[in-house]
């Protein structure tokens, strides 16, 4: 299982899944990181904690921990 805070910078990857339960998957889906929806990653914080990515044509903040919750192919 390959999360997106795998992902390495300037790659694009698919969403297969979305891990996690409540508010928080919630949370996600409504940034609108839903399955099948490609996710590129534009950059990392020195310390890797937030990662930028783009979604649906928008730049997006995550956090790692919300990152892991994230299966891509």
């Amino acid at each position: 299982m390959k999360t997106l805070k795998e992902v390495a910078i300037g790659d694009t990857a698919k969403v297969v899944k979305l891990h996690g339960e409540g508010a928080v998957k919630r949370r996600i889906m409504d940034m609108g990181i839903t399955k099948n929806v490609e996710v590129f990653v534009r950059k990392v914080a020195p310390l890797g904690d937030p990662m930028e990515v783009t979604v649906r044509g928008y730049e997006l903040s995550l956090r790692k921990a919300d990152a892991e919750m994230i299966e891509v192919e």
